[in-house]
């Protein structure tokens, strides 16, 4: 773990380079120590912890900066490396950085620009730690890591996170089904003083309009038929806590009203009772839709959207991530092989450039089932394509032009999209429904319409 005091380690055998760069960089850092080459370096490294180090390519003995950038990645993953030297190539670029360099500079060494790079380099090894710290507690906290991640996409998402998640400002996660907006939800609730409370998801779109507003706000006692016992809603139950609003766009007008007048009042009273209940969660919602569409539609309030959306927070689909896909294969890999006692195994090349150019519409969710799918099926420690599930393939364009009417072509494709979605979610209508951006009222009916049971 690094130390909370910034160092920078120079390396470079000509002595007025070293003391140049470090009296240069005393402002950059609590304190800048030297070395002559790549043995003292190392001394240097095991005595105290670095984050950067700036390292000559040419140095003296038998080994040479470049070698120094692999050993440091091997005894201090954390510690952002630089490359100078006054013989810069491409080819010495391109190793620098293979070996895991953060940069690569050429002499004569302008001061101003080494500042920047050293600035850039700490705060790129800042954010690694940081990322490194958030995906540990998540784990701490049971949440597998579909949050894993290194697209600029996803960094500038963790960076989000990171700046809102110790505060109580409300916010509104937009995002396709499968993407993991429950997961971010609680990453929010596991980074913030809160952690300690309780989290409490609720699917707004899984429950009957009957029972919303007693889930929300709870009842009391013969408050209606069936109500043997006083029970406390999703509001007390998170006291202290995260409420996690899932599917927020899908409750009715009169729930609308209820949940808008909570949030501007903080109080609210349990079906049947009188007493007002304070509230002190910290609310978290999500929707796959898209809210102002739905405002235009007269489906949803703006005021109770205006209220949810303070934090906006939005994730990037599968296909908009699509360098991520790998990495996110070799985890589900690594963790199905485990809980299920099974050998590891490997996609092959091809294999692995059709799981990078399927379309995944269930997006993570629909690519964590697939792996464990194949984990617990394939009895061989080899995926090849042709163990690939049918729906990851792209059909070939047809030449044959069917004509159709508008109507029957957009029921075919209707059709079409349920039954990929029923087969990529194993048939559990919840998990199709949302893999289908709708509810399970919708998909019930749709399913009956074409003949799907």
């Amino acid at each position: 773990m690094m130390s909370d005091q910034t160092r920078i380690l120079v390396v470079d055998d000509e002595p007025h380079i070293r003391s140049g760069l470090a009296k240069g960089l005393a402002g950059s850092a609590d304190a800048v120590d030297t070395a002559g080459n790549v043995n003292e370096a190392l001394d240097r490294l095991d005595a105290d912890q670095y984050q950067v180090v700036i390292a000559d390519v040419r140095l003296p003995g038998d080994r040479d900066g470049l070698e120094l950038v692999s050993l440091i990645q091997e005894r201090s993953p954390e510690t952002t490396t630089l490359v100078i030297t006054a013989h810069g190539t491409v080819e010495t670029a391109v190793e620098a950085m293979r070996r895991g360099a953060f940069d690569f500079i050429t002499k004569p060494v302008d001061l101003n620009l080494i500042r920047q790079q050293v600035d850039r380099a700490l705060d790129h090894g800042r954010l690694r730690r940081e990322n490194k710290t958030l995906r540990n507690r998540l784990a701490d906290a049971g949440a597998i890591s579909e949050i894993i991640g290194n697209c600029t996409i996803m960094q500038e998402l963790f960076a989000q996170l990171r700046q809102v998640a110790d505060t109580d400002a409300t916010v509104f996660i937009q995002g396709e089904s499968g993407t993991g907006k429950e997961l971010i939800a609680r990453a929010l609730h596991d980074l913030s003083s809160r952690a300690g409370g309780a989290f409490v998801a609720v699917n707004l779109g899984a429950l009957p309009e009957t029972l919303l507003e007693s889930e929300l706000f709870g009842h009391e006692k013969g408050a209606f038929t069936g109500a043997a016992r006083q029970k406390p809603g999703c509001f007390e139950q998170a006291r202290g806590g995260t409420l996690f609003l899932d599917e927020v766009t899908e409750i009715p007008p009169k729930s609308q009203v209820d949940l808008l007048r909570v949030l501007e009042t903080g109080r609210f009273t349990r079906i049947g009772g009188e007493e007002l209940l304070s509230s002190d969660a910290r609310l978290v919602s999500a929707t796959n839709r898209d809210p102002l569409a739905l405002i235009e539609e007269g489906t949803f309030r703006d005021d109770l959207y205006y209220r949810l959306n303070i934090i906006p927070l939005t994730i990037p689909p599968l296909r908009k991530r699509r360098d991520d896909i790998p990495l996110l294969v070799e985890h589900f890999v690594a963790h199905f092989c485990s809980r299920h006692k099974r050998p590891i195994k490997q996609f092959t090349d091809a294999a692995m450039n059709v799981m990078v150019a399927a379309n995944w519409p269930g997006n993570v969710r629909q690519l964590r089932n697939v792996i464990e799918r194949l984990v617990v099926t394939q009895v061989d420690s080899q995926i090849d394509v042709a163990n690939l599930p049918p729906e990851l393939s792209v059909p070939a364009n047809n030449s044959t032009t069917v004509v159709r009417t508008l109507a029957e072509a957009t029921e075919a494709a209707e059709k079409e999209a349920i039954e990929t979605a029923l087969a990529a979610s194993d048939f559990h209508r919840e998990n199709t429904a949302k893999l289908l951006g709708v509810s399970v009222r919708t998909l019930h009916y749709k399913m009956s319409r074409y003949g799907l049971h």
